[in-house]
């Protein structure tokens, strides 16, 4: 059996960066084969298929969130476990969690699939984007089987310490969705349905090299298909975990939608800009999202060692290096956003608008290092319904709120409409930082964490 990456010892920066690194790297080839789809089809296609993709990706990544939060329960326990040197109970909690989200596979694809036109309507997709905002979202629901098996896999090797694995499965995916996309929608003429079908046979093909890489890999837990069960007590634990995150990740997402809603009421052009800053905006986050997802193993670890200190020192130096790396991404896209936007369409309509609605995001670029770090870190604790409420009390307190009334003003532009995301980023750092207080006045008094974060 072979150790797991240990968090627990040695260089607290030097071991997160290491750690962060391919995830970030991950994390940006996987944005990156989301962005090829609105690349090609802006370059290949139509204004309607720009905004087709726009609002059905938009849709199908906040089914993504609400997998990757549940799956955070998965992360916890199983780094919590390696932290307690109890290899044998992650691989059981490993056996539950794929069960779990087996059932969730059948469920999710029934609803996508079957709901399709419901959800486009839901999300006033322009009547000139219809059928093609409609025809993204099935493809991508028939095949949701692979979007959950990607998810579930990388929060097993998170969760064991390897951030590795799924950089190669996802460079590989990556790889094949831009041969795809340029096939299907540049070749064959097939607009958001091809670039839909790239972006799933991506997703199929970093499952199996996954499940390969898997079979020849030692691991550092014992596991076998008799694990994989609905045990009552470990799924429990694992939903207590993530059920938070994923119902914060689902609420949230679904403020955003709202905000892609109002501003698809404007019109086809507004959509279309909406979804070419949306994408830009998965780049400039890039780094505190990879210490987001990263922290949480880390804190977990050190957590089930009794060592809360480094878990508490890996927080700061998140920070520190994503604050500096959000500088960067805020001028970029405050200065240059029209050149950013550029990349993904020619319309000059278009590209005007994209760069106002950046502008409010280069404002975010510079608070989200804080905010997605504690969120990282009070996951590793299993704060994970803390987490839950301070996303819903952003989402539907501050940020639906204000998109709405910004978007009544005589002659609102999208940087006015985009503005309600660092208005709710400020309120939620505040409450952050309450917990975070409160979070380590309880650890001076009681020194048994397991007390702390049953």
């Amino acid at each position: 059996m072979k150790r797991s990456n240990d968090f627990t010892e040695g260089n607290i920066f030097i071991s997160l960066f290491k750690f962060a690194l391919p995830v970030m790297l991950a994390l940006f080839l996987q944005a990156l084969y989301g962005a090829v789809d609105l690349f090609v089809v802006g370059k290949y296609a139509s204004t309607p298929d720009i905004s087709g993709v726009a609002t059905g990706s938009m849709l199908m990544h906040t089914v993504t969130t609400v997998i990757t939060g549940l799956s955070m329960g998965i992360t916890v326990l199983v780094g919590r476990r390696i932290g307690e040197k109890r290899p044998e109970l992650a691989g059981k909690a490993i056996g539950a969690g794929i069960a779990l989200f087996t059932i969730m596979t059948v469920i999710l694809t029934v609803l996508v699939v079957s709901g399709a036109e419901w959800l486009s309507a839901l999300m006033k997709a322009p009547e000139e984007a219809f059928s093609q905002t409609v025809a993204y979202t099935r493809i991508c629901g028939v095949g949701m089987i692979f979007i959950v098996a990607y998810n579930v896999l990388g929060s097993i090797f998170r969760g064991i310490g390897d951030s590795t694995t799924p950089l190669i499965t996802v460079a590989v995916a990556c790889a094949v969705n831009i041969v795809g996309d340029l096939l299907f929608v540049a070749v064959f003429d097939m607009g958001t349905a091809g670039a839909a079908y790239a972006t799933i046979l991506a997703q199929a093909l970093s499952v199996v090299i996954s499940l390969l890489i898997i079979r020849k890999k030692q691991l550092p837990f014992e596991f076998s298909v008799k694990d994989i069960r609905l045990e009552k007590n470990i799924i429990k634990e694992e939903v207590k975990i993530g059920a938070p995150v994923a119902l914060q990740d689902l609420l949230v997402g679904m403020s955003f939608l709202v905000i892609q809603a109002i501003v698809n009421s404007i019109d086809v052009i507004a959509s279309a800009a909406t979804g070419v800053g949306s994408k830009v905006c998965s780049f400039l986050m890039l780094v505190p999202s990879a210490y987001s997802m990263s922290m949480s193993a880390f804190v977990a670890q050190n957590l089930g060692a009794q060592k809360p200190e480094r878990a508490k020192k890996a927080l700061y130096y998140g920070i520190i290096t994503s604050f500096v790396v959000g500088g960067l991404m805020s001028w970029l896209s405050i200065g240059h956003g029209d050149l950013l936007a550029s990349i993904f369409d020619d319309d000059a309509a278009v590209i005007a608008s994209a760069h106002s609605y950046l502008k409010a995001y280069g404002i975010d670029c510079l608070m989200t290092p804080f905010l997605f770090c504690f969120i990282g870190y009070f996951n590793g604790h299993s704060r994970t319904v803390f987490v839950m409420l301070q996303g819903l009390i952003g989402a539907f307190g501050v940020r639906i709120p204000v998109a709405y009334l910004m978007s009544l003003r005589d002659g609102a532009q999208l940087f006015d409409i985009a503005l309600a995301t660092p208005a709710s980023t400020v309120v939620q750092i505040i409450m952050c930082i309450a917990m975070f207080v409160f979070i380590n006045r309880k650890i001076t008094k009681n020194r048994d964490l397991s007390q702390i974060y049953s």
